[in-house]
């Protein structure tokens, strides 16, 4: 059984994927979802935040190893979850047999301005140093994030917060670690698909793009979902992974 791992990006956790899980599971329905949440998340939110990608992948693997989920994996990924597949499969090739990287951005090769998009640099600071309510903290992320209109999500997200929240310290430690996590020298040997919204209002699709070029992978553009398009348009990425796992399948 084909087994994929699920990382979600910054302060978000496995309860985040939502809807998306059952689309997944629909288009793929022989293979096997875990969801992982990083430290000072969801059911890991007591715990300190990493400040480098490369101790975030010694966590997931201590889960996996804990839960008996043996490599190989494929590894479905979004933004800070992106860098942290892209360490594992540097680190670990063997581990790793595919890698579908959302909406994610890499230091050198992508400037800060368009890693973080200007528009969001005020918001963010204030949620992370101010004692923000979960509602002002969830509302916030809802606008980064999403550019569904229908927001019936947001007082889910705002109980979850209070149930296990974030803390202010963890936030800044994982945006510290995004923010520092630098490109390997080489393109990824692991087979990579890139998925990217032209209409992210959090990190520019240029990103996407660059990559893309640099690394000589196919890259998919949705034309009006916002940076979490697995929220915005779970069907469609499930969609576009069923049909490149299955020409990955068909090329080996």
């Amino acid at each position: 059984m084909t087994t994929w791992i699920f990382l979600r990006g910054l302060t978000r956790d496995s309860r985040h994927w939502g809807s998306f899980l059952g689309d997944f599971q629909r288009a793929l329905p022989d293979h096997n979802i875990i969801t992982l949440d990083l430290a000072g998340n969801g059911t890991l939110h007591l715990q300190t935040s990493r400040t480098r990608v490369q101790a975030m992948v010694r966590d997931c693997r201590a889960q996996l190893l804990v839960q008996q989920v043996k490599p190989p994996y494929h590894l479905l990924a979004l933004s800070l979850g992106a860098m942290v597949a892209l360490a594992w499969g540097q680190a670990y090739p063997r581990e790793v047999a595919g890698q579908v990287l959302i909406n994610t951005s890499l230091r050198p090769l992508n400037p800060f301005f368009q890693r973080l998009l200007p528009a969001n640099y005020f918001q963010l600071m204030y949620l992370l140093l101010s004692n923000a309510a979960p509602r002002e903290w969830e509302r916030a992320i809802w606008h980064m994030t999403s550019n569904r209109q229908d927001a019936s999500m947001l007082p889910l997200w705002v109980a979850w917060r209070r149930a296990k929240p974030v803390s202010r310290l963890n936030g800044l430690r994982q945006l510290v670690a995004a923010a520092q996590f630098r490109a390997p020298p080489d393109s990824p040997i692991t087979p990579t698909l890139l998925l990217a919204s032209v209409q992210d209002q959090l990190v520019s699709v240029l990103c996407s793009r660059k990559l893309a070029r640099r690394w000589q992978c196919p890259l998919i553009e949705h034309p009006s979902a916002g940076h979490d398009i697995p929220l915005d348009e779970g069907p469609w990425v499930a969609a576009q992974v069923q049909e490149w796992f299955l020409k990955l399948q068909n090329s080996d």
